[in-house]
């Protein structure tokens, strides 16, 4: 009997638990920034440095071009499916990270691994692409989010994850 009692007092828990998530919208990603938002229709702010190595160029920087390579191609065609135009900005990981923390970036690309230093000051992508690097680890690739824009994150990973992505 009192085991009965139990799983009804859980049973109706997690119902209304259930009801106030979908009232309130907490089963859904959300983004404090409104950075998805922002760029659908928009402008996707991204910062680029370069990297290029014997595993791919990842992110190539010419004077007066738009930045090149494996990740440029990714970030246009993301852009793409959201109709947003990019804005390209160049700099150091230091400078790129530090706009991306005070809301001037939405996205820095740069050849950066998933063991990055940057992840306590930026949100991580989920790996896109594997490649190896001259001393034969695998480093396996991810780009750099603003902290707690999950609807955003969410999108740009579904994205990449699509893709076929080859060094």
């Amino acid at each position: 009997m009192l085991l009965s009692r139990t799983r009804a007092a859980y049973a109706l828990a997690a119902v209304f638990l259930s009801a106030g998530c979908l009232l309130t919208g907490c089963a859904m990603p959300a983004d404090p920034k409104g950075t998805l938002g922002n760029i659908t229709g928009g402008t996707l702010r991204v910062g680029a440095t370069e990297s290029v190595s014997k595993s791919g160029d990842w992110v190539r920087l010419d004077p007066g071009s738009d930045p090149a390579g494996i990740e440029p191609d990714l970030v246009r065609s993301f852009a793409d499916s959201r109709g947003a135009a990019v804005d390209w900005r160049s700099g150091s990981e230091q400078d790129l990270v530090s706009d991306l923390k005070h809301g001037d970036l939405d996205l820095v690309v740069g050849g950066f691994a998933d063991d990055t230093p940057w992840s306590k000051d930026a949100g991580l992508t989920r790996p896109f692409a594997e490649s190896t690097d001259e001393r034969g680890k695998t480093v396996k690739h991810v780009m750099l989010v603003p902290h707690g824009e999950n609807a955003f994150l969410l999108e740009l990973d579904r994205h990449l994850l699509a893709q076929e992505v080859t060094p």
